[in-house]
């Protein structure tokens, strides 16, 4: 439920900032359209849509792009960077919401350990977020068995949070292996199209085969850009299992050295 709680978050942030993108593009796009019917008919001509120095904003030419690139693959394209997006961002929030202080927790169920028992340990533990608590919940829970139960159960209920941290990356990377694939399938159909076009008009002139091409370059560029983006965040999320990984890790070794010393 939490999992499903945060991917609808995420959801709701990429819509409404849609909308709000939506609503300045249609006061931008209504100005723009007054400034370039107020331009001489020479100037309208030189307009450049990525030109740092036109008058027509980023967006609105990024709009352009991706009608002429075809809406077939550019939906689909950005339906990978929407959805890996919303993927990216439940994992965020869900590894940030599980970061917590693993010395300060080993810390606490130590003073437990000695004020009130492995009860009051395991008390600690549930009232603290995050797998290193889980961890520490489940080897307290097997203490009764001796310090080696312990320890095998710690090692397994770890393999069990690390699969839950790894949750869901396995359709990130999807995304990003996508997302340059149809870009690369919208260069050949653009190829065929060119083709097609040469061998209709029975001709090779530039002007022929401009269009098939243009479908092409931009699909693939599409495809590129949106998996590199996806491809920062999926790196970000490893670094960040990486981290607490090495606090489970860390954590764990100290729980059976201050439970050793509590049975002793």
């Amino acid at each position: 439920m939490k999992k499903i709680s945060m991917f609808l978050a995420a959801m709701a942030i990429l819509v409404f900032s849609a909308n709000i993108a939506s609503a300045q593009e249609a006061d931008q796009t209504a100005q723009a359209t007054e400034a370039v019917e107020a331009a001489p008919a020479e100037e309208a001509a030189e307009v450049d849509p990525f030109n740092v120095k036109s008058e027509v904003p980023l967006h609105q030419a990024l709009k352009t792009k991706f009608i002429e690139g075809g809406a077939g693959f550019m939906s689909l394209i950005i339906i990978c960077l929407i959805i890996g997006l919303a993927l990216s961002i439940e994992r965020i929030l869900y590894l940030s919401f599980s970061k917590v202080n693993a010395k300060a927790l080993v810390a606490k169920v130590e003073k437990a350990l000695a004020e009130g028992g492995i009860e009051a340990a395991k008390d600690v533990c549930r009232n603290t977020r995050g797998p290193v608590a889980k961890i520490f919940y489940d080897g307290l829970d097997r203490y009764d068995q001796g310090v080696d139960v312990v320890e095998k159960n710690i090692v397994s209920s770890g393999s069990i949070q690390m699969s839950m941290l790894e949750n869901g990356l396995s359709w990130i990377s999807l995304f990003i292996a996508i997302a340059p694939s149809l870009g690369f399938l919208g260069t050949v159909i653009g190829m065929i199209q060119a083709f097609d076009a040469i061998q209709a008009a029975g001709d090779i002139s530039p002007n022929v085969v401009a269009g098939g091409m243009k479908v092409a370059l931009i699909t693939t560029v599409a495809g590129l850009i949106v998996a590199m983006i996806l491809q920062v965040f999926y790196n970000y999320i490893l670094a960040k299992i990486d981290a607490i990984t090495i606090d489970m890790e860390e954590a764990s070794i100290d729980l059976i050295d201050v439970l050793t010393a509590h049975k002793a």
